[in-house]
């Protein structure tokens, strides 16, 4: 969408204004906003998952392959940037009960918004929104761009989320992630079981 050249999204306008200031990549700052968010949602109660830290390292280094490769084409007119933000939009909330589905892990942005959720008991789509246009806001003080690509993405995608979700009957007050320290314990103690296994086979083999 940051080629649709229709405004950046919102949280996009608070990558480029941190980008501008601290005088580093949009995709870094996305990396950067994204470990603080991580923090909140543990704070929040949220499980972090290996999905949370692939969705905040990755997504931050595809912003900048997409800026400087070129790869996806610019928008010539208005029309085909709006188009392509409303595109962009209906993709992103797609892809959101997707990966949101496997609970190995929201992304930091999507964890913020289903914490706030769970402790409001407010809709996905007044929640998102009002985080969409905190993001807004603090990104145009800080010299981030904005245009009507940004205002509809600040106000339609939480909408388009709650559609979403309400079409695949996906409720996001009863999701549970699995936590990367649960993993790591699981898998060490699989190690553990296999060691055991193992001496228990060598030891039958020598008493034969």
């Amino acid at each position: 969408m940051i080629n649709a050249h229709v405004g950046l999204m919102p949280w996009d306008v608070l990558h480029q204004g941190l980008s501008i200031k601290l005088g580093i990549t949009i995709g870094q700052a996305s990396i950067m906003v994204g470990v603080v968010i991580v923090i909140l949602d543990a704070v929040f109660g949220e499980n972090i998952g290996w999905g949370t830290l692939l969705n905040m390292t990755f997504i931050g280094i595809f912003i900048d392959l997409v800026i400087f490769s070129g790869v996806i084409p610019h928008a010539s007119n208005t029309y085909i940037g709006v188009f392509m933000v409303v595109i962009g939009i209906i993709l992103a909330a797609i892809a959101s009960f997707l990966y949101l589905g496997v609970c190995l892990g929201s992304g930091p942005r999507d964890g913020l918004m289903i914490a706030l959720q769970k402790k409001t008991n407010k809709s996905v789509r007044l929640v998102r929104t009002i985080l969409e246009i905190l993001a807004l806001v603090v990104g145009w003080l800080l010299g981030g761009s904005v245009g009507i690509g940004t205002l509809v993405s600040a106000l339609g995608l939480g909408y388009v989320l709650q559609i979403v979700f309400r079409i695949f009957k996906f409720d996001t007050k009863l999701l549970k992630h699995r936590f990367i320290i649960d993993d790591i314990r699981e898998w060490k103690e699989k190690k553990s079981n296999e060691h055991k296994c193992k001496s228990s086979i060598v030891i039958k083999n020598e008493q034969n």
